[in-house]
């Protein structure tokens, strides 16, 4: 296994487990989260005993979103904010279908890590949101691509424009969450789902999960794109250097 700090990965009987691990921070994502969540997605792409994957969260939440407490990263902004994206391409690219175990907070960058897998559990205490515009940045996960293929446009727009919280009930009604599931039995169902899934022929569910890909994948490419573009466009402004104050003295 490759040597990652903030990402725990392990293989059991066909079923790998991706841990995002900054529990003091809520796993929220800072360069190195993002580096080592791309090492073990890799991993896992080559390991052929791997049938499917759990994509879960330590300690308090799934993913809080982007670390704006952790300094300004250096560097050229594109390749930043591609190598972010670099994330949702390598989820959707796995062969192996990807199961979000989602409890705490999925906010920001964690709710668009959720929207890149396959399936998404969520346990009661969940609590979804899409900040961004109140941040004055855009969406970088190709949530305007994926996110009204799950809920409808009206209801993407509303979760985008608004940026409001909403809990686990709230987001299996929109259909951003396949099942509920109570916060202790979380890791067991998503376990349960993720065997049930390895013991069907490894090649036919590799070709679903493909097959039902392909129509969105193009779209999901020029969604990206155009995200980063426009995350270039806000990434500067005054508004978000107000914002980001305000969080971080707040």
């Amino acid at each position: 296994m490759p040597r990652m700090r903030t990402v725990e990965l392990a293989v059991d009987d066909g079923v790998a487990l991706v841990w995002l691990n900054r529990p003091d921070r809520l796993n929220a994502v800072a360069p190195e989260l993002v580096d080592d969540l791309l090492t073990a997605l890799a991993t896992v792409a080559d390991d052929g005993s791997v049938r499917a994957v759990v994509l879960a969260g330590r300690g308090r939440a799934f993913c809080a979103g982007h670390d704006l407490k952790a300094p300004e990263p250096e560097g050229d902004s594109r390749a930043r904010l591609e190598r972010l994206q670099d994330v949702t391409r390598a989820l959707r690219a796995l062969p192996q279908p990807v199961i979000a175990a989602v409890h705490g907070y999925a906010i920001g960058a964690g709710a668009e890590f959720a929207l890149g897998c396959d399936l998404v559990l969520a346990s009661d205490d969940a609590v979804f949101a899409f900040p961004e515009t109140g941040l004055g940045l855009s969406v970088t996960g190709a949530a305007s691509r994926l996110l009204p293929l799950l809920v409808g446009p009206l209801r993407a727009k509303e979760l985008l424009l608004f940026g409001e919280r909403i809990d686990a009930q709230t987001a299996e009604g929109m259909g951003l969450v396949n099942a509920l599931v109570a916060r202790d039995d979380l890791l067991e169902r998503a376990v349960s789902w993720a065997k049930r899934i390895a013991d069907r022929p490894s090649t036919a569910v590799t070709l679903a999960k493909r097959a039902l890909d392909r129509g969105i994948d193009s779209a999901v490419d020029a969604a990206l794109e155009l995200e980063v573009s426009h995350a270039l466009l806000t990434e500067h402004t005054p508004e978000v250097a107000q914002a980001t104050e305000r969080f971080r003295t707040g």
